[in-house]
């Protein structure tokens, strides 16, 4: 019985937009109208510094891994972690408290990823730091991160489900990215 109010409660819970919140109370401006106009850890560094955007990346995060791993607690299946991991990223994406206009999904996939498996996670948070250091373009950290995540997921886990959900959540966050990448193919991301 529980278990089936899990996806939509993931849902309900990824779409609680933590930029559009962090902003709100520290006064800051509404990041889906400055900067990018992305609701992210990103944007909100550029218009808030690094204190709204780590605050922000955490709340993002803890979305995507609180649902996984309550999932965990109640000894769902790897199909109902999947479902709610994916349910937690697509809130994000899509959130109905907010126009269903959201982010691009980096940390809340990290969150769903540390849920499924902390060293898969893990194997994702590090990639991107590694990226940013090296290129110090979000952007690319994020897209070569959730790029490996899948293969992460495979050789960390065997679990071939996790997998598949690692893989649509790369597919979306692609997809999302759409424009940066096109902005990095023209060498004019920043």
């Amino acid at each position: 019985m529980i278990l089936g109010f899990l996806i939509p409660l993931a849902y309900l819970i990824g779409s609680i937009s933590s930029a559009i919140i962090v902003c709100r109370l520290m006064g800051l401006p509404d990041p889906r109208e400055q900067g990018s106009g992305n609701p992210g850890a990103t944007n909100v560094m550029r218009i808030g510094g690094k204190k709204a955007a780590a605050i922000t990346f955490l709340g993002d995060l803890l979305k995507g891994f609180l649902p996984v791993f309550g999932a965990k607690l109640l000894g769902a299946p790897s199909i109902l972690l999947a479902l709610a991991g994916l349910a937690a990223f697509i809130g994000h994406l899509y959130p109905v408290f907010f126009g269903f206009k959201g982010g691009k999904g980096v940390a809340t996939s990290a969150g769903v990823l540390l849920g499924f498996d902390v060293f898969v996670g893990g194997a994702f948070i590090l990639t991107w730091v590694a990226v940013y250091k090296l290129g110090k373009i979000s952007s690319l950290s994020a897209l070569i991160a959730s790029t490996l995540s899948p293969i992460f997921a495979w050789f960390l886990t065997g679990d071939i489900v996790l997998t598949r959900a690692a893989l649509i959540m790369t597919g979306l966050l692609l997809w999302r990215h759409e424009s940066n990448i096109r902005r990095l193919l023209e060498k004019e991301e920043r």
